[in-house]
């Protein structure tokens, strides 16, 4: 295997980054696949350019180029930003979403702020995990089954209509043009949840039949 020295490897870490790799965009450790070059090696070489301001850590095994500011103390990435990269997707895969509170709130069901963000990814290694991301609180579910592009939307639905009477403060006709306009900006129709519905229990029939969703009719 070819040796470089630590400069050569810096520079070399360097450029690809800059190359692969937006101001501000997150940068995971895990991502950063250099022929020659070990993990233990890279580990010591992104600490070098953190050390000397070419590089920002945002996290454990996360980190990004910093962009110009105005401001002193510079700009960073997002957590949303990070969290979609580190757990829902790429730009060439989609493999989570997000589920709970923070679903129900962008869908207008619930005007109540998450206070952790839960995440079903093909990630998690165990069916439920809490860790930390920056100063938030982070819950990993297993997926039903392995999330993709064909099933994310289906899954994430599936997954809200479990809940949705905990989880939406409206209910009766609000309740169901809320979750009903979601289906259609999304191109959801009962049909194309049927394949997932056995994964699931029971309630999300009687869910789905309260909010008049059942083959696409009210009920």
């Amino acid at each position: 295997m070819f040796c470089y020295a630590n400069t050569e490897v810096r520079t070399v870490l360097y450029d690809y980054l800059q190359q692969n790799y937006a101001p501000n965009e997150p940068i995971l450790l895990a991502d950063i696949k250099l022929k020659d070059i070990s993990m233990n090696t890279l580990r010591q070489q992104l600490k070098r350019l953190v050390d000397c301001g070419k590089l920002k850590r945002f996290d454990t095994g996360i980190y990004y180029l910093p962009a110009s500011s105005i401001f002193k103390s510079g700009s960073m990435p997002s957590l949303d930003q990070v969290i979609r990269c580190k757990y829902l997707q790429t730009d060439r895969k989609v493999f989570g979403y997000l589920t709970g509170v923070a679903f129900a709130n962008q869908l207008g069901l619930t005007t109540q702020v998450p206070t952790n963000y839960e995440i079903v990814t093909n990630k998690a290694t165990t069916e439920y995990k809490t860790t930390k991301l920056g100063r938030s609180r982070i819950v990993l579910r297993k997926p039903r089954t392995q999330v993709n592009a064909d099933n994310v939307k289906a899954l994430q639905f599936l997954d809200l209509m479990k809940e949705i009477d905990l989880l939406a403060e409206a209910g009766g006709e609000e309740r169901s043009a809320c979750v009903m306009e979601y289906m259609r900006n999304s191109k959801l129709s009962f049909q194309s949840l049927q394949t997932f519905l056995p994964l699931y229990p029971d309630k999300v029939y009687r869910n789905l039949y309260e909010t008049g969703l059942l083959h696409g009719i009210s009920a």
